[in-house]
């Protein structure tokens, strides 16, 4: 292997900073980074005078409506991990830019121009297929075996004195397609805390940016007085700590990233219904449960095995096995 070969890559992951969105960009990132010696900048990007919310072909001077934590401006990297709407004018043009030495990378399906990117990762229930297309169950995330014992032993000397089996609950909330109101909230508080009463057991819930302040109220009221913890919101999440700690966990529909976070520890799963729904949650659903990895809550919790999902590591292999095989003139 040669000097320049060697030379650690640099890898920008770019999003509109949302956490879900950056969740992924930074995980699959990540996942390169421990793979390969990698420096990875994260770039948050918004557009100027409500361009964002325009149809992304009329955004023609993308870098001169920019807004952004951090130049977007040479030199290139060697890899661009770009998510969401927010990323995309600048996706679609980097290669150009870079005079074809950038390697860039999609997750989530771009809609359009899958020409326009070298590597596509979008999750399997968007059925999206091409040469350049590689589905992934769920979307990529940032969690790995380094990163769980490190958030368990930060949180142990609370999370250690709760009766097994623990429970976990994470608990998302409204959008586009799904909503948690009030009466479903109360549902829901009164249905985990039955089950984790039967079992005997624990409860350690976290709730998201996207939970409805009325519907954590009510949550965090009805299940006080299950032994366990609650996240108020303060400080630190304690989130993949109470994934690790889990011997059981429950999950609301409305999220791929929280399914498939949870699924990669191989832990039994409980989807939590939720008012609303969609077409391609419901084939999310479906092929998770397909694959053995989780079952609707039906009021009662249930222990089962099957092999964690490992998509992130997947798809960063695959990336550096596309970026290794490119023409030598790309390399630079």
């Amino acid at each position: 292997m040669t000097g320049a070969a060697a030379a650690p890559l640099t890898i920008w992951a770019v999003s509109d900073g949302r956490v879900g969105i950056e969740a992924q960009v930074r995980g699959l990132a990540e996942a390169v980074a421990r793979r390969r010696p990698a420096s990875i900048v994260v770039k948050r990007v918004d557009w100027k005078w409500g361009l964002g919310r325009t149809p992304l072909s009329l955004i023609s001077l993308p870098r001169l409506t920019l807004r952004a934590d951090s130049p977007i401006t040479p030199p290139w990297p060697d890899i661009w991990i770009g998510a969401g709407r927010a990323s995309l004018p600048l996706s679609r043009r980097v290669r150009r830019w870079s005079g074809g030495r950038t390697f860039v990378v999609q997750t989530q399906d771009p809609r359009r121009a899958l020409a326009a990117f070298d590597l596509v990762v979008p999750p399997v229930h968007d059925r999206l297929s091409g040469p350049n297309v590689f589905p992934i169950v769920g979307a990529p995330n940032r969690i790995s075996a380094e990163g769980f014992a490190r958030d368990l032993a930060r949180f142990r000397p609370r999370i250690d004195p709760l009766s097994q089996p623990r429970v976990t609950m994470i608990v998302g909330g409204k959008s586009k397609v799904h909503d948690l109101p009030p009466r479903r909230a109360r549902e829901m508080a009164a249905e985990v805390a039955a089950a984790v009463k039967a079992i005997g057991g624990s409860l350690l819930v976290s709730f998201t940016r996207r939970t409805p302040e009325p519907a954590r109220r009510i949550l965090t009221e009805g299940l006080s007085d299950i032994p366990g913890w609650i996240w108020d919101g303060e400080d630190d999440n304690p989130y993949f700590a109470f994934l690790a700690a889990a011997d059981i966990i429950l999950v609301t529909e409305d999220s791929t990233n929280l399914a498939t976070d949870a699924a990669t520890t191989g832990k039994p799963i409980h989807v939590l219904a939720m008012a609303g729904g969609g077409v391609k949650f419901d084939r999310f659903h479906q092929d998770l449960r397909r694959r053995g990895v989780t079952r609707p809550f039906t009021g009662s919790l249930a222990n089962w095995t099957y092999p964690p999902l490992d998509e992130t590591n997947r798809a960063a292999a695959e990336l550096l096995r596309r970026f290794d095989g490119r023409p030598a003139a790309a390399r630079g």
